[in-house]
């Protein structure tokens, strides 16, 4: 059965927009926790736009499940999840103006940077994703850094305004689960994700993990983070 990463981000905004304690992403955690999530995603930014060195630190001292921490691919950020130690590192991609993540690293034009940081955090017994574009000459890439696992970037599908659009993008992605698999390399997929669009790429079985924030985050406004989690984990099952 697939697993969910919840990414809890958002929270954090919500709380720096603010500048005070609430709400507080620690709590959110154990509120996703118990409802079923099988881990934890926080993205670590270079800014600290949203989530903070302390957050990371509490979280790697209390979750249950599992603690993906998302950096940019940078020394310093490594060295800092050296000191923190969560059970995975997720390399992406990062633009100071930008509201998200947009696309993939570029691990087949980087690939000399990237192999640094992922010796880096091989050497400190840390597993090491890639979050990459649904393409072949970059799974083989993420291959070819060693990278444990790669997370596909779904952005393309999510925000398809055609159904031929997004039957190329569903496409793209199961070539590139399928070769990720073969090579041995375990596959998440995540961004733009929610309840409408999610049910497609469970027909992809290579898929072994989901990360999903803003979507899960939107629908406990209206019903709660339980239900939120409870809902998104029925429709992965």
């Amino acid at each position: 059965m697939p697993r969910l990463g919840v990414n809890v981000d958002h929270i954090a905004t919500l709380r720096q927009a603010r500048g005070g304690s609430d709400p507080d992403p620690i709590a959110a955690t154990v509120l996703v926790e118990l409802a079923g999530a099988d881990g934890i995603v926080v993205h670590l930014r270079e800014d600290r736009r949203h989530i903070q060195d302390r957050d990371v630190r509490l979280l790697r001292d209390m979750i249950h499940t599992k603690l993906d921490l998302e950096i940019a691919a940078d020394e310093e950020m490594a060295k800092i999840a050296l000191g923190i130690r969560p059970d995975m590192v997720t390399l992406v991609p990062e633009r100071r103006q930008e509201l998200t993540t947009e696309g993939g690293l570029d691990a087949v034009g980087h690939k000399d940077r990237l192999h640094q940081i992922v010796d880096l955090l091989h050497n400190g017994g840390i597993s090491v994703s890639l979050f990459i574009e649904p393409d072949l000459s970059q799974v083989k890439a993420a291959h070819k850094l060693s990278a444990d696992f790669i997370e596909l970037h779904t952005g393309r599908y999510a925000n398809a305004q055609r159904a031929k659009e997004a039957d190329a993008a569903v496409e793209a992605i199961t070539q590139s689960a399928k070769l990720a698999y073969k090579l041995g390399l375990g596959v998440n997929a995540g961004h733009g994700l929610n309840y409408q669009n999610v049910k497609r790429l469970t027909h992809v079985p290579e898929i072994v993990e989901y990360n999903i924030g803003h979507s899960i985050m939107a629908r406990a406004m209206l019903v709660g983070l339980d239900r939120a989690v409870k809902e998104m984990k029925a429709l992965i099952g």
